[in-house]
């Protein structure tokens, strides 16, 4: 764990939001790149253990300082204790939730000397950054997105094949109708020899002939 003396200590809104955008770094990569090494450190049976992001970049997993009171603001004591009682996504985001708050806490440790306009300029130089939870959220949100993407894909492929077969189908009925259509076009009156129109009463041939019939 860094101990930061007060005469060392980050000054200016520039040197306080890198030290803060350093430890925040360190704390994502130990939530998501180095989440399997975090998880097991923070093994219940040891004592109260808090998760640290550095101004280097790194990240630890150890006891809280001893001196009373601490050079910085403490993060979340006891992290491990909760890590087998409870689902590993809800315990890692409750994890990052802490460590916003850590981070926040010390940025703003550092800057108690600043004026007003200085600490709107630090929060929103801050605010313009992803959180922690934030960014461990959009990371289990792209992950299940994935997962239905692939989903949505395998159906619409099957879609498409099953529409490719119905068309091809249709078209083959349309195709034999047309066929039974010509076949039908061919046929000759029997009365007066000219081509069969289905849609003129057969009828109409004699009377245009002037001939009649007994019965119809």
């Amino acid at each position: 764990m860094d101990m930061v003396s007060i005469s060392s200590a980050p000054r200016s809104v520039e040197d306080i939001f890198k030290d803060y955008s350093s430890r925040r770094s360190a704390l994502v990569r130990a939530l998501t790149a180095d989440v399997e090494e975090f998880y097991g450190l923070c093994d219940p049976d040891k004592e109260n253990l808090c998760l640290y992001g550095h101004p280097s970049g790194a990240w630890e997993v150890t006891l809280p300082a001893e001196e009373v009171p601490p050079e910085l603001p403490e993060p979340a004591l006891g992290i491990n204790f909760a890590r087998d009682g409870m689902n590993r996504k809800d315990w890692l985001s409750l994890v990052a939730v802490h460590s916003d708050s850590w981070l926040l806490s010390v940025a703003f440790f550092f800057g108690a000397r600043l004026n007003g306009n200085e600490r709107k300029r630090l929060f929103s130089l801050i605010n313009d950054l992803s959180t922690v939870f934030e960014v461990l959220a959009d990371r289990k949100q792209g992950k299940d997105r994935s997962g239905v993407d692939s989903g949505s894909k395998s159906r619409h492929s099957t879609k498409r094949s099953s529409d490719g077969h119905t068309k091809n189908s249709s078209r083959a009925v349309n195709e034999g109708y047309g066929e039974d259509d010509e076949e039908h076009s061919e046929t000759l009156c029997g009365s007066c020899g000219g081509n069969y129109n289905s849609n003129e009463f057969w009828i109409g041939a004699i009377y245009a002939r002037g001939g009649t019939t007994g019965s119809v």
